[in-house]
């Protein structure tokens, strides 16, 4: 296998995998991924996943890794809130919600952790294309709700901890899109996180 050739069918793949691989060549020889990777042509991001060296590794690109190598799943919690600016600080890890088992995955392009949601649950997310990469980004409703759902945050005090972005919030948040999803969950103690969170922000 020519790694040119290799390189020509698989451009459009910012991350592919093995079987993106197969079907381009359906007697592909894995040992030339062994022998790309040590010469740096390519990058393994995870078993059975990997991208092209010279591809831009920026935070579109993480976000599309995020989707690409634990599928299905779709950006969420801190990673979104941050996205939105709806909290102050950058978030190091790629935080994903996913309907298979929770994981975590640390790459040489940065760290991916997983939370898993019932089937039920996995909805809220609308398709982004940031430089160039279709990702699956919850919106700001559910990144929110998400957060307050799998996170112990029964004060005030935790409440404020978060350090949300209130103006941020009142531009960005429909308010009976949160409530109408917030229903979907039948979680009394999400409802009471919503009333801490709407007393905080006087909404």
């Amino acid at each position: 296998m020519n790694y040119l050739s290799f390189r020509k069918a698989l451009e459009q793949f910012p991350v592919f995998s093995s079987q993106d691989i197969r079907k381009q060549f359906s007697d592909f020889d894995n040992r030339r991924l062994v022998e790309w990777q040590e010469k740096g042509y390519i990058i393994k991001l995870r078993r059975g996943y990997y991208s092209f060296k010279e591809v831009e590794k920026g935070e579109a690109f993480r976000y599309f890794s995020a989707n690409k190598i634990y599928a299905p799943s779709y950006i969420s919690m801190e990673s979104a809130l941050s996205y939105y600016n709806l909290i102050p600080e950058g978030v190091f890890t790629t935080v994903s919600l996913t309907t298979r088992n929770t994981s975590a995955f640390s790459t040489p392009v940065g760290s991916f952790s997983y939370r898993n949601v019932k089937a039920q649950l996995f909805f809220g997310y609308r398709l982004l294309n940031i430089h160039g990469h279709t990702i699956k980004m919850a919106e700001p409703e559910k990144s929110l709700l998400d957060y307050l759902y799998l996170n112990k945050i029964d004060t005030p005090d935790m409440m404020e901890g978060i350090r949300l972005n209130e103006s941020q919030l009142h531009d960005l948040l429909d308010f009976t899109k949160l409530s109408q999803y917030a229903g979907v969950f039948h979680s009394k103690i999400l409802q009471r996180r919503i009333q801490l969170l709407k007393k905080m922000i006087h909404a």
